[in-house]
């Protein structure tokens, strides 16, 4: 369950201070109370990385500050053009298949990054210098709706954006906390993208998001309020029941979703990816929860990964388009992955 977020400490560079935002936040924390205490790099805090995957939990309730120097803009063929570095990476929730552990470990807590200035700036010129109109990802390592709760930084990214000669946003999110975000002037130029799964697998494991009715009335919000939306289903866990549980997603969506979302949404569909890493923390910081990886329907992907088998990404792929197809007609289905 969603609950905003309030650090138990703060870890900062230095170099934050020099920002509005840096210092905004410092103080807000520095007045609660919160003990504020200053690292050399964002990147590599010794104190964090030494602890162990039972502390997990614990540490996913610091909060780091610090300033992004890598804008590397990464080429993407799904939904944008570009996956986009900006404002935040990591999160406050704990999805126990959460792709961001398999490139922080355990280190996966939320690290916010005070030079937005510098970064929507590089974004807006890449954007006018386009020949034609270029897609940016720019919630790729971290969930904005969240981050927006803390520091405000999507409202302030989407009325600059708008106006941009040229360029569109697009990002994902687990969360309901949309409010801030109906107002703006926009001009249509940020897409939402609401992710979905089945509410039983909500509440055992995408911990801390958004429950899946506030989910679905969110994409409506702001589907109204003029924004482009699609839904991603993702990531697809094939676990005991898997087909019941998705059918019945589907028909969640057909009651709770707004006509107007179903007029113009687009679906994304993605399987779940899971780790070596994921299965040592979690075993660790969540003793009870369910193990996601199935050696049945798995096999190895790159370095520590695995995915589901081809026959098993078929017969999933072929039961979702099916499904789809009976329960919410003709929506558009961008991909499977």
């Amino acid at each position: 369950m969603f609950r905003i977020f309030k650090p138990s400490l703060v870890l900062y560079e230095p170099q934050a201070e020099r920002y509005p935002l840096g210092k905004e936040l410092l103080a807000r924390y520095t007045g609660l109370g919160i003990p504020c205490r200053e690292i050399e790099n964002h990147n590599n805090i010794e104190e964090m990385r030494l602890k162990s995957n039972r502390e997990f939990p614990a540490m996913k309730r610091a909060l780091i500050l610090g300033v992004r120097k890598s804008h590397r803009y990464v080429p993407n063929s799904k939904t944008s053009d570009f996956l986009v570095p900006y404002t935040s990476s990591g999160c406050t929730a704990m999805c126990l298949y959460c792709y961001l552990v398999c490139h922080f470990n355990k280190c996966s807590y939320l690290r916010l990054f005070v030079n937005r200035e510098e970064m929507l700036s590089r974004l807006i010129q890449k954007a006018s210098a386009a020949e034609r109109d270029l897609v940016f990802e720019i919630g790729s390592n971290s969930d904005l709706v969240l981050e927006n709760t803390i520091t405000g930084n999507l409202c302030w990214t989407i009325e600059r954006f708008a106006e941009s000669p040229k360029g569109r946003l697009t990002l994902p999110t687990k969360f309901h906390a949309v409010s801030s975000l109906l107002p703006l002037r926009h001009e249509g130029k940020t897409t939402l993208r609401m992710s979905v799964n089945p509410q039983p697998l909500i509440s055992r494991i995408e911990l801390g998001t958004s429950d899946l009715q506030k989910r679905i009335e969110a994409v409506g919000r702001m589907c109204e309020a003029g924004y482009p939306c699609g839904l991603l289903i993702a990531p697809v866990m094939l676990v005991e029941g898997w087909k019941a549980l998705y059918t019945e997603l589907l028909e969640q969506l057909r009651a709770g979703l707004t006509e107007k979302v179903r007029k113009q949404m687009f679906l994304e569909i993605i399987l779940m990816t899971y780790s070596y890493i994921h299965r040592a923390i979690n075993g660790d910081a969540f003793p009870g929860a369910p193990d996601l990886y199935d050696s049945r329907l798995m096999t190895g992907r790159g370095r520590g990964k695995y995915c589901y088998i081809p026959t098993a990404r078929a017969e999933a792929e072929a039961y979702l388009r099916q499904e789809i197809k009976r329960v919410l007609g003709d929506v558009h289905i961008l991909y499977v992955s």
